[in-house]
């Protein structure tokens, strides 16, 4: 063997660097790859859990998916209590937010509210 053959196979073939573009769509290929995957092996998982779920009787609330308020029950914003009426015209009194346009005239008026409270 001659020494200029021994060379050549002695040294390292030079790697070309990939350029940005190349490695960007090496990148997007494997991210989906990487989705297929996930996709594939949540069908499993899924199905794992919903056995496990069903043989141990867990509920929402074990699992911590439970919601504050009871379904069918409706939360005290949106069940104002009514304390001012005038016909079919109501105010809850609150403090929040603008008071009525019908209250607003009628105090511009200098009528006296307590004659609308609902009692």
């Amino acid at each position: 063997m001659t020494e200029s053959t021994s060379t050549k196979r002695n040294k390292p073939m030079a790697t070309a660097t990939p350029s940005y573009d190349e490695l960007q769509a090496q990148i997007k290929k494997l991210q989906e790859q990487a989705e297929a995957v996930k996709a594939s092996e949540i069908e499993t998982v899924l199905a794992d859990m919903k056995a496990k779920i069903s043989k141990y009787g867990l509920t929402a609330a074990q699992l911590g998916f439970a919601s504050t308020s009871k379904p069918g029950k409706k939360t005290a914003a949106k069940e104002a209590v009514v304390m001012y009426r005038k016909g079919d015209l109501t105010w809850s009194g609150a403090k929040q937010g603008r008071k009525p346009k019908w209250i607003i005239e009628a105090q511009a008026a200098g009528e006296d509210l307590e004659q609308y409270r609902v009692k």
